[in-house]
């Protein structure tokens, strides 16, 4: 991969990174603690209790998809510095550049890929 590729894709991350921090910050947790201050969710009656249950689980679950993508992309970005990016985890072949363009936070080549989601 040329350094003009992997610098373009390194924006990508650092954009989606910024991206789920932010939804994170604006409700008041981050991307490594598990404490949430704004919920954003209120109840106003014995009626709306199951609704909100639902919304807050729902947001919780956002939370958490969000704060666990900081940490792929983290992990993209620390592979990107020592070199490892790009790099089958299991096989150990090179991922194609144009997997890399549509997922950015591939570990798999299409063929790992492939046997992992047969199982």
């Amino acid at each position: 991969m040329h350094a003009a590729q992997q610098e373009a894709l390194r924006a990508q991350l650092d954009e989606d990174r910024a991206q789920q921090v932010e939804f994170l910050e604006e409700h008041g947790t981050g991307p490594y603690n598990d404490t949430v201050t704004d919920i954003g969710v209120s109840s106003s009656g014995f009626s709306d209790e199951g609704r909100h249950a639902e919304e807050r689980a729902e947001l919780l679950g956002a939370l958490e998809t969000a704060r666990h993508r900081v940490h792929q992309v983290d992990a993209a970005l620390k592979g990107m510095d020592e070199g490892t990016y790009g790099t089958c985890a299991n096989c150990g072949t090179e991922i194609p550049l144009a997997r890399l363009e549509v997922r950015p936070l591939s570990v798999l080549c299409v063929e790992c890929a492939s046997k992992a989601e047969d199982r």
